[in-house]
C-alpha cells in the first residue's frame, strides 16, 4: 500500500483531497478543492463531492477502469499474448506473477485498498457529522453507495488473492478486513480474515445497499454510473454464484428477472432489460438499461484510464496496442458460436490473427465506458443457479439462456438434452457474452477448475503455485501479521 500511503497520511495531516469525478457532468460535483479534515463534512456540496471521489478511485485504470477486467480475462485461455510486455500483463498471462509484479499484483492490491479506505473514511465521517448535515435518508443513500463500492472491491480482491470459496467452504485465509478509515501511519498490522468472513461482510454491505439505495436517478446516465437498488441485487447474484450458494442466486435473480419466459426485465427500480442489439451497449451514449453499472470516461485529463490500462488498448489491433489476440483454440473457435452471431462482429482477422477489435473501439485516450456488471450476466447467473438446483432440465434456465443467445443469434435455439448439457451451454454462453469484460477467471476460480494451457503458458490446477496471485510485496513489508499465499 506504499503507493497510496501519502494520501492516507495527508488525511491525517488535515487535508481531504478530492479526486476527479466519475464523469463531471453526470455526477454534478462542486469545483475541485482541498478542505480540512475537520470541515470535510460541513456542507452538502462537500459531502456530495466526496461520494464522487469514491467512484473516481474505483474507476482508476489500475482497478475497474480497465485492469480489473483485463486481469480477469488474460489469466484464462481465450487470449494469446502478442508483445511479451511485462507492463501489460505478460507475467499475468503466463500465470507466474510474483508479489513484486508492479503493474497488476501490487497496483491492483493498492488501488482496491485505497478505494476501501476512502469508503471507510467516508462512512466514519458520515457517522460523526455528515448525517446531521444532509439528513438521515440522504445519508443512508450515500453510505449505501460507499458500502457497495467497498463490497465490490473486496470481491475482486478475493478473486485474485484468496483461495476460492469452494476450497474448504470459505475456511481458507482471505483478506485483511479493514472497516475503519486510516488517517495516518501505525494501522498496518492486521491478520487475514477467512474467505467466509470476508464474504459475510460483502453480503452485509450489499444487503445494506439494497435497503438504502434509491430505486433510480433522474437520468439514464446516472442510472448507469451510480449505484441504485438493482445494482446491489445484481452484484449479490455474482457474490452468491462465487459461493456456490445457488438458492440465494435464485432469490436475488428473481427480484429483477421475475418472468418465467422471455422477454425478461426488472419490474421495479431501473427497468433493466437486454438491449435488442448488443453493439448498442458498447457505443455512446453507453446508457442502455442493460448496463447496470459502468465506469464512464471522458477525454479530460485524469478522467480516463490512462496509459496502458484501457480495454481498447489491450484488445484492439486497429485502435489499440494489440497486446492480446484471440486464441483460435479458445472460445472464438467454438463451432456453436455461429458466424451469424452479432457478437462475432466485434472480432476481426488482421494479419492472420483474430482480435477482439471493436467491442471497445474508441481511439486514444480510450473513452469507452468500462463495464462492471450487465443485465445479461444476471440472467446467466440466474440460469446457472436454476440449472444446478433442479434435478432435471429447468425450463426457466433454458429460457434465460436462449434470451441471451437469441438476442445476438436469432437463428439458434439451444435445446439441451441433459442437465449437464444445460450447465455446459450456460458456461459457454458466458465466455461468448462477456469476452473481454473480465469474467473468465471469476468462473474458473469459483468452480475450482484448472486454468487451461494456452500458447506458451502452462495449465494451472487448483493445487498448483500461481493458481491465485501472491500477496503484494508492499503489503507483506508493511503488515507484520500478513501471511502470503
Amino acid at each position: 500500500m506504499k503507493k497510496h500511503l501519502k494520501y492516507i497520511i495527508s488525511l491525517g495531516a488535515g487535508l481531504m483531497l478530492f479526486s476527479t469525478s466519475c464523469k463531471r457532468e453526470l455526477l454534478s460535483p462542486i469545483p475541485q478543492t482541498s478542505v480540512t479534515d475537520a470541515t470535510a463534512f460541513d456542507t452538502p456540496g462537500r459531502i456530495a463531492n466526496q461520494v464522487n471521489s469514491l467512484y473516481a478511485a474505483f474507476k482508476s485504470g489500475a482497478f475497474y477502469g480497465g485492469r480489473a477486467q483485463i486481469a480477469g480475462d488474460i489469466r484464462g485461455e481465450d487470449f494469446l499474448n502478442e508483445t511479451t510486455n511485462g507492463v501489460t500483463g505478460f507475467d499475468v498471462w503466463l500465470l507466474n506473477a510474483t508479489g513484486t509484479s508492479q503493474n497488476f499484483v501490487k497496483n491492483m492490491w493498492a488501488q482496491a485498498y485505497y478505494v476501501i479506505n476512502l469508503t471507510n473514511l467516508f462512512i466514519d465521517g458520515m457517522n460523526a457529522k455528515g448525517t446531521t448535515v444532509v439528513g438521515d435518508a440522504l445519508s443512508k443513500n450515500y453510505v449505501a453507495e460507499a458500502r457497495l463500492l467497498r463490497a465490490a472491491s473486496y470481491l475482486k480482491l478475493l478473486e485474485h488473492y484468496a483461495r476460492p470459496y469452494a476450497d474448504g467452504a470459505g475456511s481458507r485465509p482471505g483478506l485483511p478486513l479493514r472497516l475503519t478509515g486510516i488517517k495516518g501511519s501505525g494501522f498496518s498490522p492486521m491478520a487475514r480474515s477467512t474467505v467466509a468472513e470476508v464474504y459475510a461482510q460483502i453480503l452485509s454491505d450489499l444487503n445494506y445497499a439494497e435497503a438504502n439505495l434509491p430505486l433510480n436517478y433522474a437520468t439514464a446516465a446516472l442510472n448507469t454510473t451510480r449505484a441504485h437498488r438493482n445494482t446491489a441485487i445484481a452484484l449479490k447474484t455474482r457474490v452468491y454464484l462465487a459461493m456456490q450458494d445457488y438458492g440465494n442466486v435464485i432469490t436475488e435473480g428473481n427480484k429483477i428477472a421475475p418472468q418465467a419466459t422471455a422477454p425478461f426485465s426488472a419490474t421495479s427500480g431501473v427497468a433493466h432489460a437486454l438491449a435488442p442489439d448488443i453493439v448498442t451497449v458498447f457505443r455512446a451514449p453507453y446508457t442502455h438499461v442493460e448496463s447496470i453499472l459502468s465506469m464512464p470516461m471522458t477525454s479530460t485529463a485524469g478522467d480516463n484510464p490512462g496509459t496502458q490500462n484501457q480495454l481498447g488498448f489491450y484488445w484492439s489491433r486497429t485502435t489499440g496496442g494489440g497486446e492480446f489476440s484471440l486464441n483460435p483454440s479458445g472460445i472464438v473457435g467454438n463451432t456453436g458460436w455461429t458466424a451469424g452471431d452479432r457478437r462475432r462482429t466485434f472480432n476481426a482477422v488482421i494479419s492472420g490473427k483474430t482480435w477482439l477489435n471493436t467491442k471497445f473501439n474508441t481511439p486514444s485516450p480510450y473513452t469507452d465506458w468500462a463495464p462492471v456488471i450487465r443485465y445479461s450476466e444476471v440472467l446467466l447467473n440466474l440460469a446457472e443457479a436454476l440449472a444446478r438446483n433442479d434435478a432435471g432440465i429447468n425450463a426457466k434456465a433454458v429460457a434465460l439462456l436462449n434470451a441471451v443467445r437469441q438476442r445476438s443469434d436469432a437463428s439458434t435455439v439451444i435445446v439441451p438434452a441433459t442437465k449437464t448439457d444445460l450447465i455446459n451451454a450456460i458456461l459457454t454462453e458466458r465466455r461468448i457474452e462477456f469476452l473481454g469484460e473480465g469474467l473468465r477467471n471469476f468462473d474458473l476460480m469459483r468452480l475450482l477448475q484448472t486454468i487451461p494451457a494456452k500458447g506458451s503458458a502452462p495449465a494451472k490446477a487448483p493445487g498448483d503455485g500461481g493458481y491465485i496471485w501472491p500477496i503484494s510485496a508492499d503489503e507483506m513489508s508493511l503488515n507484520p501479521l500478513m501471511v502470503d499465499n
